[in-house]
């Protein structure tokens, strides 16, 4: 089954259930997965989808985005860098005096794992307190694939280049891993729980997929 949405003709693949509802959801491929109950007519389909068509074009072009290649950082006096969601110029972040790019490179790195190590700190107790959690502890890591983690044992992990996004953003990766603490999956539990924290998380979650591409060194 296809569908025109803009200039773009998409298949949709479909799939039917017991459910009442139809749902669409869109996959890190770009794919357009819906669900609908048994005998729904694909006219009520269309329909459904098109409805949804802004969402679709949004979602689609955060996909495209995140598939672009950041440009190499200028490590130099003058280059330009994220820190909190803000650009500023490296000498502003740190002491550049006479080192070379690589060493500018590690010292910005350190100066983003301790200034993230801060946030976090200050930022989570508000949230802990909220969930009436405790991790036994956190640290502040390299990962290429992941932004937060919860282990069995409670401790937690971020990613220090979320010392580049904003601090709503940063927020919501530290309740998400708060709210494992309760349900180390991702059932329905851990989404109503990370809802009822922070019901705009489908905003931030928008953000890492659309710009976590260019939150790097």
């Amino acid at each position: 089954m296809q569908i025109q949405i803009g200039d773009q003709t998409l298949t949709l693949n479909v799939q039917y259930s017991k459910g009442k509802k139809i749902s669409l959801k869109i996959d890190g491929a770009g794919r357009l997965n819906v669900k609908a109950p048994k005998g729904t007519a694909d006219e009520v389909i269309l329909n459904a989808v098109q409805g949804h068509s802004a969402w679709i074009t949004e979602k689609l072009r955060s996909l495209e985005a995140a598939k672009q290649v950041p440009q190499p950082k200028a490590y130099e006096e003058e280059g330009s860098f994220l820190y909190l969601g803000k650009e500023y110029l490296l000498h502003e972040l740190i002491g550049t005096g006479e080192r070379d790019a690589e060493a500018l490179k590690l010292a910005l790195k350190k100066f983003y794992f301790n200034s993230l190590k801060k946030v976090v700190a200050e930022r989570m107790p508000p949230y802990q307190n909220q969930l009436k959690v405790k991790p036994k502890s956190f640290e502040i890591v390299e990962s290429r694939t992941k932004w937060g983690s919860c282990s069995a044992d409670k401790k937690l992990t971020f990613n220090y280049r979320l010392a580049m996004a904003p601090p709503e953003v940063i927020d919501y990766v530290i309740v998400h891993e708060l709210c494992h603490l309760l349900h180390m999956n991702h059932d329905r539990s851990f989404w109503r729980r990370l809802g009822g924290i922070m019901p705009d998380y489908k905003d931030k979650e928008e953000f890492l997929a659309r710009f976590g591409g260019f939150m790097t060194l």
